[in-house]
This record gives C-alpha cells, sequence and structure tokens, in this order.
C-alpha cells in the first residue's frame, strides 16, 4: 500500500504545489518505478498491487504527456472502476462472483467449504455489494473532477475512495465471519486457516 498507493499519491501531490502538473506526473512515475527497482534489487517478492499499479501509472502519465489533460490522466482510472463494477455485477448475476476467486487472497480456505452452498451465496451479495460501491466511488469522483480545482480533487478523490474502500472492506469481513458462523464454521485469522469446531477442515 505505501510503495503502490499511499507514495505515489504524496509524491504526486507535493510536486503538484512545487512544479505543477508535469512534474507531479515525473515524480509519481519515477517513485512507482524506483520502489519496483528497488525490491527487484533486492531480490524481494514484488506484489501485485506494485506491479499493476505501475504499469498503469505509466499508461496513464504517457497518455497525460501527449494531451497534457489532467482530465483524461484522472479520468483513465474512473473508467476502470466503472467497468470493475459491472463486471463484478454480471459475475454475480451468472453466478460465478469474482469475489469467491479473490478471497484465497485474505483467508484460505478448503475447497470444500468453497462449495458451500451458504458461501457461494455470500460471495454472490458481496460481489454485489462491491460493484455499488465501486460505482458510487467512481460517481463521485467524476463529479469532484469535473467541479473541484486540480489541487482539491487530489486530496478529495483520495479521502472518498479510501473511505468508501474501508467500509466495503469492514462489511465484508464481519458478513465473512458471520456467514461463516451461521455455517458451524469458526474463522481462525491468526493461523489463516477455516476449521469447523468438532473437526478441522
Amino acid at each position: 500500500m505505501l510503495e503502490g498507493v499511499i507514495g505515489p499519491l504524496v509524491v504526486f501531490y507535493l510536486l503538484l504545489v512545487l512544479t505543477g502538473f508535469r512534474g507531479a506526473l515525473i515524480a509519481a512515475l519515477s517513485w512507482s518505478y524506483l520502489a519496483l527497482g528497488r525490491r527487484l534489487l533486492k531480490g524481494d517478492r514484488v506484489s501485485m498491487l506494485l506491479l499493476f499499479g505501475t504499469i498503469l501509472i505509466t499508461v496513464r502519465t504517457v497518455i497525460a504527456f501527449v494531451t497534457g489533460s489532467a482530465f483524461i490522466y484522472f479520468a483513465q482510472p474512473t473508467a476502470g472502476t466503472v467497468a470493475i463494477s459491472v463486471a463484478l455485477l454480471v459475475s454475480a448475476l451468472v453466478g460465478r462472483p469474482f469475489t469467491q476467486r479473490f478471497a484465497h487472497d485474505f483467508c484460505p480456505m478448503d475447497p470444500a467449504i468453497m462449495r458451500r452452498p451458504l458461501v457461494r451465496r455470500f460471495f454472490i451479495r458481496i460481489s454485489v455489494l462491491w460493484a455499488i460501491v465501486l460505482m458510487l466511488n467512481a460517481g463521485l469522483v467524476f463529479w469532484l473532477l469535473v467541479s473541484s480545482s486540480l489541487r482539491s480533487f487530489v486530496l478529495e478523490r483520495s479521502a472518498v475512495t479510501y473511505g468508501l474502500t474501508a467500509i466495503a472492506i469492514f462489511f465484508s469481513i464481519t458478513g465473512f465471519m458471520s456467514m461463516m458462523r451461521r455455517d458451524g464454521i469458526t474463522v481462525q485469522w491468526a493461523s489463516t486457516q477455516a476449521t469447523r469446531p468438532d473437526s478441522e477442515l
């Protein structure tokens, strides 16, 4: 989070104030490449968040430099958010929720648990929740983009995005644990294993 999200944001805003839009673009992009290069040189694992963040910010920076438009720079991730929201909603409607595929990144579970009907219904509902949150986020960010100054927008967008994300994460975790308890399963976060009270799955 520090390298892939918070760092580029802080560097972008500081250079935006000090040097203007193009300087902020170069600074944010440089931060991402330095963070990626440092991990590669040290032989550390490169997180997917950092890798994809670097790729996306490269594309956004090139387009923004060519056009000279701050609107296009910030509209690109908003459009991406809308696309992800639609994909989540469609996956829920067809009964193959994307959120179920990502569950193992946060709480490794036995495949037998993932096949339980209650668990499957939970992931369908949580996909709809995240689709709504992301669409709301995209709408609010776009409204801020067309109504706020550039400096204000950078801070306001961060507050809206992180605030909505935190709320969605809270409801996702509490809903997951509640659903597991109803199905007779105890979630043990310390060992990242889900077990039954009377047996180990």
